[in-house]
């Protein structure tokens, strides 16, 4: 059960709450986010919601029984749209496309992409700095100077910034120059950087574990909730399987199935998702058609020279032909 809770209520008030709800063997757990603030309540004993909803300070019940309560949809009728600043939204509608390499390289690298998303009309940059690797010997990113970097072309610029974020101790350097805070497959049950996340104002794009289940996703989001952050986006970036032929196995099933169980806005990952370039647009499109809010996808001017993911990497003039296709087809969408 969640209890949404008025602004200003009073502490005699909520006290009576929480005396009310524990007489019935509820445990409480108060949640107070950026927007609301709530009182999660667990308990093995149905009540009738007329006996404490009448308590002053109460704004609204709702009964969910999914564990995952605060990102269920079964409470929230409309869909969460996260606002980035300067009219720039995800979850509002219309298909938002974010887009950028694998890993920032250098100054020249990072003003030609700069250029091609504002030749195309795409507000929104991803860049790696901070790169889990599966060998110790690949590059893995510039750090904190590349995420200084990308921000001096991008803020002028008006494009904002997804970049992965790792661990709890980066989150302080980082936070002055990220848009969005992204939780990479590998760290994506990572309980502590999650509770940090939860403590921050930045929306947070988080992705499905290598082999994580949907509902181990939508647990990972709760985490996040439940320390106060509220500005969450789910991502399917595909999952492993006995499959081999290509990276990973694009689960576009989940999309729509994120759709249903929960409120939050659900990003398609086509480059990882497959990881082969030439399959990536057509995943793409096949992911705003089963529901995605939006794409993330990686490119670069000569992804045969990028120093990680090329092959799964867009060139411009196919990044282009795709943000055009998604263009056309975003009449069908709605």
């Amino acid at each position: 059960m969640i209890i949404q809770l008025h602004k200003n209520i009073s502490t005699e008030n909520l006290s009576v709450i929480h005396h009310t709800l524990e007489k019935q063997k509820y445990s409480v757990t108060s949640v107070n986010t950026q927007f609301e603030n709530y009182l999660i309540c667990i308990g093995k004993n149905e009540i009738d919601i007329r006996s404490i909803g009448h308590l002053k300070g109460i704004k609204d019940i709702h009964r969910v029984s999914d564990s995952y309560k605060l990102v269920s949809r079964k409470w929230k009728t409309d869909y969460t749209k996260i606002d980035l600043g300067n009219n720039i939204y995800i979850g509002d509608g219309t298909p938002t496309i974010m887009a950028g390499p694998c890993s920032i390289e250098s100054e020249e690298q990072v003003a030609k992409i700069v250029g091609h998303l504002i030749k195309n009309n795409i507000s929104i940059m991803r860049g790696g700095v901070f790169k889990p690797r599966s060998s110790p010997y690949a590059f893995r990113g510039l750090g904190i100077d590349g995420l200084k970097m990308l921000y001096e072309q991008c803020k002028p610029n008006n494009i904002k910034i997804v970049t992965e974020v790792m661990q709890v101790s980066q989150i302080h350097e980082m936070i002055d120059y990220v848009d969005v805070f992204q939780v990479g497959a590998r760290n994506s049950q990572n309980y502590n950087l999650l509770d940090a996340l939860g403590e921050v104002d930045k929306p947070v794009l988080i992705k499905r574990g290598v082999s994580g289940t949907i509902e181990e996703l939508l647990h990972s989001a709760e985490y996040i909730f439940s320390k106060g952050n509220e500005r969450l986006m789910l991502c399917e970036r595909g999952i492993r399987t006995f499959e081999n032929i290509y990276r990973n196995t694009f689960d576009i099933n989940a999309i729509q199935v994120l759709k249903d169980k929960s409120h939050l806005p659900v990003i398609a990952d086509p480059s990882h998702g497959i990881g082969i370039r030439e399959y990536v647009p057509k995943i793409a499109l096949a992911s705003l058609f089963a529901g995605a809010d939006g794409v993330i996808y990686e490119v670069h001017e000569k992804p045969e020279e990028a120093l990680s993911d090329g092959q799964q990497t867009l060139n411009f003039m196919e990044s282009e032909l795709l943000i055009n296709k998604i263009n056309a087809v975003k009449s069908l969408l709605n």
